[in-house]
């Protein structure tokens, strides 16, 4: 598709879209207008505070059954192209969307599509020209809320049906949804050149560019169903260490990934987690965990390393967090093990570590799709691990 054929299409869109409206369970209403598919979509609203990335954030797993309300103040001038996306197969999980404005063109050579192609053929149902600011106020205030897009005849329904039909729908407290977002089978993604070492990678959410990332280092990295056993992952593929991906879901309801990483740690495998990751790790070293009021969803949140005191800007996207606080150290059965890194805006723990180094996560992104590059050398620091003669 051409960018003058993109930009007359959605010229027409923009012109001709129909009624919608954000519906939260507290009976608050946002009218504004459809765009993507028309129809029904149910979920948390929440809020996300990048300015660039839709796609990537639009295709995360962890947004499975949720609802993004973006700060940016205009979205969809880059369009949609087929190399972005961070789901294996491409796939929109986020519930839906809300904007303030829709770009009327696509002005990036990399385009083949606009943003409202992909959502209409994808089926993902979205509002447009409502406060955006005044929702992501409201969730600030309020907390991440049940939530419905309603366009075209849904829109039209009366309020106090929709606000019952947004009440009715499941809490993401207690939800269990690695499993909804995980691949069926496993998969290798291999290197250039003779691999220097084999992680297997359990799926919670996994994004593309986390294998990609690894591989960049020589490493071969062979993705697992998240109900893989380590048993199992062990005596297949003999890997030289476990990676625990991010994932949507109530790290609470994870008791067989728990196990997972248990059994690593009780046979010295070299463990690294991020984001959904971060919190099994912290629960197998005795951690509880809690839901965040609105959670960190952004590619600028400041992240203090307290072993260096060096700051991170990263990239999150997460609703429940592990307990814990500033340089706490606490006992483990493999040992002394302490939170390292909070975030500078509240607090919140943002990685914890065995003092051996053998196990360690955070709770952001270091692939950074979309975001900050900071956090890159945690591959570094996973593969000196795995490689070294500590790590076989």
């Amino acid at each position: 598709m051409s960018a003058s054929h993109t930009h007359e299409k959605g010229n027409n869109n923009v012109s001709k879209a129909a009624p919608a409206v954000l519906v939260l369970a507290d009976g608050s209403v946002f009218r504004g207008r459809g765009f993507g598919a028309t129809g029904r979509t149910l979920g948390e609203a929440v809020f996300n505070t990048a300015i660039t990335g839709y796609q990537e954030s639009l295709t995360d797993p962890s947004y499975h059954r949720q609802i993004i309300v973006a700060t940016a103040p205009q979205i969809g001038n880059t369009g949609w192209n087929d190399e972005d996306s961070e789901s294996y197969d491409a796939r929109i999980w986020a519930a839906g969307f809300v904007i303030r404005d829709l770009s009327r063109t696509v002005s990036n050579w990399r385009a083949t599509r606009s943003l409202e192609d992909e959502m209409i053929a994808q089926g993902i149902v979205g509002i447009r020209q409502v406060d955006t600011r005044a929702i992501v106020r409201h969730i600030r205030d309020h907390g991440s809320i049940a939530a419905g897009v309603f366009s075209g005849e849904e829109a039209k329904l009366p309020v106090e049906d929709l606000v019952e039909i947004v009440r009715a729908q499941p809490s993401m407290a207690g939800a269990n949804l690695s499993a909804e977002v995980s691949c069926d089978e496993s998969y290798t993604v291999e290197p250039e050149g003779e691999p220097i070492a084999t992680i297997v990678a359990w799926d919670l959410g996994i994004k593309s560019n986390t294998p990609r990332e690894l591989t960049k280092r020589g490493v071969r990295v062979v993705v697992v169903p998240s109900t893989t056993t380590y048993a199992d992952a062990k005596s297949e593929h003999n890997p030289d260490g476990i990676f625990l991906s991010n994932g949507p879901g109530d790290p609470a309801t994870a008791d067989a990934l728990v196990e997972v990483v248990t059994e690593a740690m009780n046979d010295d495998m070299p463990t690294f987690g991020i984001c959904f990751g971060n919190q099994i790790l912290g629960r197998a070293l005795g951690l509880g965990t809690y839901k965040l009021r609105f959670g960190h969803r952004g590619i600028n949140v400041p992240v203090k390393d307290h072993r260096t005191n060096r700051v991170y800007i990263t990239a999150q996207n997460h609703g429940f967090a592990l307990e814990g606080t500033v340089g706490e150290t606490f006992d483990t059965r493999w040992g002394p093990a302490q939170v390292t890194h909070t975030c500078l805006n509240d607090d919140v723990v943002e990685g914890v570590a065995l003092n051996s180094g053998r196990a360690f996560s955070v709770q952001y992104h270091p692939e950074s799709a979309a975001g900050p590059h900071d956090a890159h050398t945690l591959f570094d620091d996973f593969v000196d691990l795995i490689t070294s003669k500590e790590g076989q």
